[in-house]
């Protein structure tokens, strides 16, 4: 005589798939899309008149990329791994170069008493840079090669401003608290020293090699 199989009771697999479903969705990681984060300027206004405004060459460095992803500085090629340095030179004309950008004499106002190398009224006096970095790319030009030319520029300016908070405050830059009122100041007063001036235009056919 045939022995029969027990039927196996099905009737929690629905809630169990349900809560594993549920627990798939809430443990696992979502990738997202990485970006550059820029606050973009107001729409002109249609009715405001076109001014011309003369700009001296020495205080923009024009970065362009072309369709080949080429960079070129100052209108030579260059490595990727010396733009960093070459904008740090740039920002600070330690030379004093004739074909670097204008220094002006500028006063900012630290925190009284918050660094032994300020006077005790806290203010710096000293000479900031006017140059602008002009980023420029072509509309072939591969989205991580723009990204890695825009991190060394931004590299750059914070290298700037991590070496004036070691130097004067004994701390680095990043760890600056804006929640102390003290802190912020001090970040504030530096970002008015070396400003992240670094212009984006709209990609356009800048052309490269084939």
């Amino acid at each position: 005589m045939a022995r029969s199989t027990p039927e196996v009771n099905g009737g929690s697999l629905a809630d169990i798939a349900f809560l594993l479903l549920i627990f798939f969705l809430v443990t696992t990681t979502m990738d997202t899309d990485t970006g550059i984060t820029r606050l973009l300027p107001p729409e002109p206004d249609p009715e405001q008149e076109d001014v011309e405004v003369r700009v001296n060459k020495r205080n923009v460095l024009v970065v362009l990329l072309n369709r080949s992803d080429l960079l070129m500085v100052g209108g030579e090629v260059m490595d990727r791994l010396i733009l960093k340095d070459k904008t740090i030179e740039f920002f600070t004309n330690p030379l004093n170069k004739e074909d670097l950008p204008v220094m002006d004499f500028t006063e900012v106002q630290f925190p009284p008493g918050a660094s032994s190398l300020l006077p005790p009224d806290g203010m710096w006096r000293g000479k900031v840079s006017k140059g602008v970095i002009s980023l420029q790319n072509d509309r072939s030009t591969t989205y991580g090669k723009y990204l890695q030319v825009q991190n060394e520029l931004v590299a750059a300016v914070n290298t700037l401003r991590n070496d004036f908070c070691k130097l004067y405050f004994d701390k680095e830059y990043a760890d600056l608290n804006i929640a102390n009122p003290i802190e912020e100041e001090i970040q504030s007063g530096i970002r008015k020293i070396y400003k992240m001036n670094i212009s984006e235009s709209e990609p356009k056919n800048i052309g490269g090699r084939n």
